[in-house]
């Protein structure tokens, strides 16, 4: 039996901090990203995703949770990748692009140092790739 669609998240519910931490796994971080591509252009919905990331944490108490450049590069490389797909729905979406689910075969882990990462700076802003990608 297939999985089930992501839960119904929308736009509204993490503009208005509506979702519950536990409920706010990986998926549904891509998930929202994905709906705000579709929403908007590149720049606003980067701008808007990431302004609604920050309040949810802030509400949930953890507002250390909150990675800007994480946020930053899945919104570009989910941006990137829809391009040549932009029809696409979101479970073809997702079918099509494992590593942005895989613990495993994560996409940061082709693009970033895992110390890079662990920096404040790369929390704080956004911190270009800096791996090389095979």
């Amino acid at each position: 039996m297939a999985k089930p669609l992501q839960p119904a998240l929308t736009i509204d519910d993490l503009e208005q901090s509506r979702i519950e931490g536990g409920s706010f796994d990986h998926e549904a971080h891509v998930y929202l990203a994905w709906l705000y591509l579709d929403e908007y252009p590149l720049t606003e919905a980067i701008d808007r995703f990431t302004s609604a990331l920050k309040r949810l944490t802030l509400k949930l108490g953890v507002p250390g949770k909150y990675h800007h450049t994480i946020s930053w590069f899945f919104m570009l490389i989910i941006a990137q990748r829809r391009i040549g797909d932009a029809s696409a729905d979101w479970q073809n979406f997702k079918e099509k692009n494992p590593d942005l689910f895989s613990r495993d075969a994560n996409v940061l882990n082709r693009y970033y140092r895992k110390e890079t990462l662990a920096t404040d700076a790369a929390r704080r802003s956004f911190v270009l790739p800096n791996k090389l990608v095979a």
